[in-house]
């Protein structure tokens, strides 16, 4: 088994889906902020934080289809040259056997794990890839944090020129539109309240 034209197309082809993936997700984070400002509009922030949650997660993916995107990228590259050059292995283009299905599934953990097997077959990485597995893993979460969508809040409540304090019912002010900081705070005391109440 050898590589082939149509091998490296599909690396190719599979890094433009990763990206035509990364826009996608890029006008869904869109029109989730137009979502918030609606709803800030109507004095509904439950579902105004329901949207900012959206926006983050779709944030968050479209930056791991990107670089996934460049990664796939990289290694076509690197294989286009092992080919070029003549020193295609066998131990190399037997990672080519689940290729195609792994490809197309659009998953990037099995993406992921793909191009582990391609990267491990070169001598030497032009790109670290650790770092950037550990940056994916932590932002594929399904939570989102809590600072974070108080201040795309704050952010959509800025733009349509909307008070979110005004907004809030009463008893609801602290946790949007304060600082990031004292609402680090807050989230510290609470956790502190938890400990001693174990004890």
């Amino acid at each position: 088994l050898i590589y082939t034209a149509e091998h490296l197309f599909n690396l190719k082809f599979a890094a433009k889906e990763l990206n035509r993936n990364s826009k996608k997700c890029d006008k869904e984070e869109k029109a989730e902020k137009a979502k918030i400002k609606k709803a800030i509009q109507k004095g509904n922030m439950e579902v105004a934080r329901i949207h900012a949650e959206n926006a983050i997660r779709q944030k968050n993916q479209a930056i791991n289809f990107l670089r996934m995107s460049a990664r796939v990228d990289a290694v076509a590259a690197r294989v286009q040259t092992a080919v070029t050059m003549g020193k295609v292995t066998k131990s190399m283009a037997g990672v080519v056997k689940s290729m195609d299905a792994t490809l197309k599934s659009m998953n990037l953990e099995k993406i992921s794990a793909l191009m582990d097997k391609f990267e491990h077959q070169f001598e030497t990485l032009d790109v670290q890839t650790q770092q950037m597995e550990d940056t994916m893993s932590n932002t594929t979460t399904l939570t989102t944090p809590q600072n974070q969508v108080d201040m795309l809040l704050q952010e959509m409540a800025d733009e349509a020129g909307l008070d979110l304090n005004m907004e809030l019912p009463q008893g609801q002010t602290g946790s949007v539109g304060t600082s990031v900081a004292s609402a680090e705070q807050d989230e510290l005391s609470q956790r502190l309240a938890r400990l001693r109440d174990q004890v």
